[in-house]
Formats: structure tokens, sequence, C-alpha cells
């Protein structure tokens, strides 16, 4: 087994470990975040219906032709902002945040920042 496989099997144990305690409501929904390499992921879910919300990437339009590269924290900054800006026009302003199991450090730290800066709160 390489290591690649070991560091993301640790992510995956932490991240259902999380996932007992951090759960989703329709008016406090869970916000996910996922990270690789190139680009960044957030999606708005709601566990007691089983529905995701609302998602965004750094793939999207608006924030892919502002920055070069999207996997920095400056993306993740802008899509933080974005996010936010969104969530704001569906009138959703609490959730709660699952990181993943990512640390919260980088990449992950520069998007919750944002997105407390854009108004959310968590």
């Amino acid at each position: 087994m390489t290591k690649t496989n070991v560091k993301e099997r640790k992510r995956f144990f932490r991240h259902k470990r999380i996932r007992k305690k951090v759960t989703g409501t329709s008016e406090v929904p869970r916000m996910c975040v996922h990270r690789s390499l190139n680009n960044f992921y957030v999606q708005l879910i709601d566990d007691s219906k089983g529905k995701v919300i609302t998602s965004m990437s750094t793939l999207n339009k608006a924030i892919k032709g502002q920055l070069p590269h999207n996997g920095n924290k400056a993306a993740a900054s802008a899509l933080g902002e974005t996010f936010a800006a969104e969530l704001q026009k569906k009138g959703i302003k609490k959730v709660c945040f699952d990181r993943g199991g990512w640390l919260y450090h980088g990449r992950i730290r520069a998007f919750a920042e944002a997105a407390r800066k854009g108004g959310m709160e968590f």
C-alpha cells in the first residue's frame, strides 16, 4: 500500500468520525468541503432529506476566470466569498461546517474565514 493510500484512508476515517457528530437539517444545513490538488469543492447538504441544496467549486466560470490557479488559498478564499454571497441570496445564514477529515489549516481555513467574512455563521 502506498503512502498516499494510507493518508487518504486515514482522512476517510477522520471524516466518518466527524460525520457521527455533524449533521445538517433544513434550518441549519451541513456545508461539506473537499479539496484536491487542483480544485476546491463545497456542497450544502440537508441530511434530514438526503438532498444537496447547492454546490460550487473553483471550476465555476465566476471563479475560474479570476485566478491563474484553482488549487491554492486565494482560490479557496474567492470560493468562500462567492459561496457565502449565493447562500445569502437563498436566505441561508447559519450552517454547520464539515471539514471533510482535512485539518483546519491552509485552504480549509482560508475558505472558512472567507465564508464567515461573507456573512455565514458557523
